[in-house]
Parts: structure tokens; sequence; C-alpha cells
């Protein structure tokens, strides 16, 4: 059985990241790093292995989050907000604000597109999920973001890249959903990291914490989310 990792510290930045792909400019450099290396191996994966590194800070309006991916086989062929963007080169940040209430899944390719939803029931049903809720598509409009490669990626880079989306979330859009957040240090969240690229020529699906090994519910599975620790 894979370890669970241990509770992600989210800092206060230091200064507003400025939206523009730099791991290491000065507002990103107090941040954790976490990896999202516990890949799934499941019927048809391929052996593709990217290293995929995340970090979060917050400030008072809102959560910023950072990825970065050393990836082979990229593709982006969903441009539009809600589309399935998992199926291309895709990051995921799935995040529980609230133990009672339900999580959010932010997912985006590698060119910047979104899909969005507030879960309250994961449990599958033919049409989706037991109880969901998909934004609206004036939300995409809320969630300012860097991407550093193309909105669209296709034919497929077959060759060694490293991509970087980076985006920032406010505490009021969540807020809508769950509840007033008050002021958020010291406060403990729950929350998972993914990468997948479903439609490529190399499929993968990795998470930071461990899943289960048959992959049973895939990445929805707020059961098996980690701890993120507000300073």
């Amino acid at each position: 059985m894979q370890n669970k990792p241990a509770p992600y510290l989210v800092r206060r930045a230091p200064e507003r990241p400025a939206l523009q792909g730099r791991w290491e400019e000065p507002a990103w450099r107090t941040a954790s790093i976490l990896n999202v290396d516990h890949f799934v191996a499941v019927s048809g994966a391929s052996d593709h292995r990217p290293g995929v590194q995340a970090k979060v800070l917050y400030a008072a309006e809102g959560l910023f989050v950072i990825f970065r991916v050393s990836d082979r086989y990229v593709v982006c062929r969903h441009t539009e907000f809600q589309s399935p963007v998992y199926k291309d080169s895709c990051v995921e940040f799935f995040v529980q604000p609230k133990q009672d209430k339900g999580y959010f899944n932010f997912e985006m390719n590698a060119g910047g597109a979104l899909l969005l939803t507030y879960i309250e029931d994961s449990t599958r049903t033919p049409t989706g999920f037991k109880k969901f809720t998909k934004l609206p598509p004036e939300t995409d409009a809320l969630i300012p973001r860097y991407h550093s490669l193309p909105a669209r990626t296709d034919p497929e880079l077959a060759g060694p890249v490293e991509w970087c989306v980076e985006y920032f979330v406010p505490f009021s859009l969540l807020a809508r959903y769950v509840g007033p957040l008050g002021n958020v240090a010291g406060q403990t969240w729950r929350a998972n990291f993914f990468t997948c690229a479903d439609e490529s020529s190399h499929p993968h699906w990795t998470s930071w914490a461990p899943l289960d090994a048959d992959f049973a519910g895939g990445f929805h599975r707020p059961d098996k989310f980690c701890e993120l620790r507000f300073e």
C-alpha cells in the first residue's frame, strides 16, 4: 500500500504571483512543492511517467495554484469551458474547503481550458454523479490563468516538453456553494492533485494522495483526499 503524503502547508503569498508561469519568481519561492507521483496501473495504460509538481499559496481573497509538468505525448483538442479536458494532457486540483460540504474539481488542460463542477455526492450514475452542479459559463472569466502552451496542440507533441498552468481561485466563488469561509489562516481543508491524458497516445493517471490499486471511482474519491493546512 502506498503511503499518504504529509499535510501540505499552504503559505500566505508574500506578494501576488504575476500569473505568468514563473515557477521560481519571488512570490512562489516560499511555497512548498508537492509531487504528483502516484501512478495508477490500469488496463491499457502506457508506461509514460511525466514528472509533475505543484505549489499552492493563499491571499486574503483566494488561492493561487501552479503546476509544472515534464512531459511527452502532449495533446490539447478541447478549448471550451466545461469541455472534457481530461481527455487531453491535463492537471487537476480537487479541493474540499469544509468536511461537511462537497468538493470542487478544477480540471485544466495544457492549453488552459477548464472543466469545473461542485460535487456533493460522487456516487456514479448513468448520467454522471449522484449530486453535482456544473458551474455556469460566466465562471470561466472569474478564474484568471496562464498556460505556457497554445490553446490547441494537435497533432500531439511526441518529444520532451515542459509545460505549466497557473491560476487564481477566488474564495468568493467557493463560498457561493459551501458558505462563508471566513479567515482561512489556520484552517484545514482536504484535497488531491492529479494529472492525466485519457486520449493521448500514451494515457496515464497520476495522483498526489494515492488511490486504490484498481482505480475504483477514478479520481473522484474524496475519502482519499489529504490535508491542506493554511499557515
